[in-house]
């Protein structure tokens, strides 16, 4: 019923953002003489941010199709290296010779969270890592966009598809994980490990990742450990409208997920719209398309299929499964254990407000048999969680050091 709610409520904003939009352009067009006249740009200025507010957005594009290798611009090419119902493997690839094989570089495969957001959410992250490496990420699909044919998508099915890509970019293949894939990675790392798998990744970088949330816990955590599991299963549960391929899937909706992300900064996205309106007023472009870039990834969301869901706020956030010793995969006991060729990097924000201190940190504690030369952790100072995979202090302070430690085991 919420999600038919939610769908009726976009048609019925959808011609006020039409209406709005008409009347920003009619007061920002050169060529109209309503952008002459008194009080102009704050008219213009308050139907943007109406658009802004009311508008759906779409899945952005990655827009990355050059990078420079050796102070040489480099084409590359987004491919699609495996296709599974619930995500693609995409592939950066760099090509030379537009006849010829891409360039040869260290392969890196990127684990963007499955979490609310797209993972076009990492592009920085993707682009700072391109002029040093070959670059693959898993392109998560939006629920919604899956036929109910195709089946359900469990936390098993999740550590499946991470053995999987895995397998496939092998040998020699380094990992990053953000976030969210910390858990779920970790435990296929793990099972591969055991079982003596050659594709097992030679490094791993895990970053702002709820490996054992019951350390430093957030106004995340906290919400997942107040509730009972059946409160979610009840409440943010919805099926897929019949507008969709996905009809009829049961799904944690995306909508509902972006209202919990802004609830948990209403002032600081206020703040960031009230500026944004006076950005425009004053002429300030650069200020405004910096804003409108943040804004159109950060309210671009998709739907998590309801198993998956379900399965992490119980398996990761009520149960702590994983660091208690008690994480099944398929039925069987997972051991981080055996976890010896691979070598670990956690990274973590001092002022992350979504994954606490020493939550990724856990990882070394669980990974008792990785050699401790082998081992590396960071606490990335002023920073918060979307600063430890993207902006100026990732680029300047935290990458040079996956870069190496990358390099190192490469």
């Amino acid at each position: 019923m919420l999600y038919n709610l939610h769908e009726v409520n976009k048609t019925l904003a959808a011609p006020v953002v039409a209406w709005a939009d008409a009347t920003r352009r009619m007061f920002t067009n050169p060529y109209s003489p309503l952008a002459y006249m008194p009080m102009s740009r704050h008219v213009a200025a308050s139907n943007e941010l109406v658009v802004r507010l009311m508008r759906s957005y779409d899945k952005p594009l990655w827009g990355l199709d050059e990078t420079e290798v050796d102070g040489q611009p480099v084409p590359v090419a987004l491919e699609v290296a495996m296709e599974k119902p619930f995500c693609r493997l995409l592939h950066f690839r760099k090509v030379v010779d537009p006849e010829g094989p891409g360039l040869e570089q260290p392969r890196v495969l990127v684990f963007a969270p499955l979490s609310g957001h797209y993972s076009t959410l990492l592009r920085d992250t993707v682009r700072t890592l391109l002029p040093d490496f070959d670059v693959y990420v898993t392109d998560w699909t939006d629920a919604r966009m899956v036929p109910l044919a195709d089946g359900p998508f469990h936390l098993d099915d999740y550590v499946d598809y991470c053995i999987a890509f895995m397998r496939h970019l092998s040998p020699g293949l380094q990992i990053m994980s953000v976030c969210q894939p910390t858990v779920p990675v970790l435990v296929a790392v793990s099972v591969m490990s055991e079982a003596g798998d050659p594709a097992t990744p030679r490094g791993m970088v895990m970053m702002g990742g709820p490996i054992d949330a019951r350390r430093s816990p957030t106004v995340v955590n906290d919400l997942a450990m107040r509730r009972p599991f059946s409160w979610f299963e009840d409440r943010v549960i919805d099926r897929v409208p019949a507008s969709y391929p996905g009809f009829m899937r049961r799904v944690y909706p995306g909508f509902l997920q972006h209202f919990s992300f802004i609830a948990m900064n209403a002032e600081r996205h206020f703040d960031a719209h009230k500026d944004f309106f006076n950005y425009l007023v004053q002429g300030d472009g650069d200020s405004a398309e910096s804003h409108r870039r943040f804004y159109d990834e950060y309210n671009a969301v998709l739907d998590m299929p309801a198993e998956y869901y379900l399965d992490t706020i119980k398996t990761v956030f009520q149960e702590f499964s994983l660091p208690r010793g008690q994480y099944r995969h398929r039925g069987n006991l997972v051991h981080p254990e055996a976890v010896t060729a691979t070598a670990l990097f956690t990274i973590e924000g001092e002022l992350d407000d979504i994954s606490g201190h020493g939550q990724t940190e856990a990882a070394h504690t669980l990974c008792t048999n990785i050699p401790a030369e082998r081992r590396q952790h960071l606490m990335a100072a002023g920073v918060g969680h979307y600063g430890i995979f993207s902006g100026r202090r990732f680029r300047e302070s935290i990458y040079p050091q996956i870069r190496e430690f990358f390099q190192r085991y490469a």
